[in-house]
């Protein structure tokens, strides 16, 4: 079942979008990948527009962010210290207790795979979270 779409899903998206445009670069090759590849994992992920400018990618509640920098490309996930992580994608923000990320570095290439089962082991962190919230 599709969550419903917030009002403001589609200014989001194009704002993305856009920011990808203006990247112009190998950051925004690289965000548009992940962007697919996190819609390729949960279809129903809606595409927030944060904190001046972050995209951001939630199914209840955030599941990641996708960050630019004149090195990396970030994508921090809000639970990723829950995660399991058995290709070791996440390498940065590793001291926390609740998030974690993964920087990805012009020319490196992630496992596609592994990515995919991240997104959605955190949309289902989400979702048991959410669930255990109503009783």
């Amino acid at each position: 079942m599709k969550p419903p779409s917030r009002p403001d899903s589609k200014a989001a998206s194009a704002n993305i979008t856009q920011r990808i445009k203006e990247l112009g670069d190998w950051r925004g090759e690289t965000l548009a990948h992940m962007r697919k590849l996190i819609h390729d994992a949960d279809p129903d992920i809606l595409e927030e527009w944060k904190w001046r400018g972050v995209p951001v990618w939630s199914h209840d509640g955030i599941v990641c962010t996708g960050e630019s920098y004149k090195q990396v490309i970030k994508l921090t996930f809000a639970r990723g210290a829950a995660l399991k992580d058995p290709k070791k994608l996440f390498n940065s923000s590793l001291e926390g207790n609740v998030r974690r990320a993964i920087d990805i570095r012009e020319g490196e290439k992630i496992n596609e795979t592994a990515f995919k089962q991240l997104i959605r082991a955190a949309v289902t962190a989400n979702t048991a979270a959410r669930a255990a919230k109503k009783k």
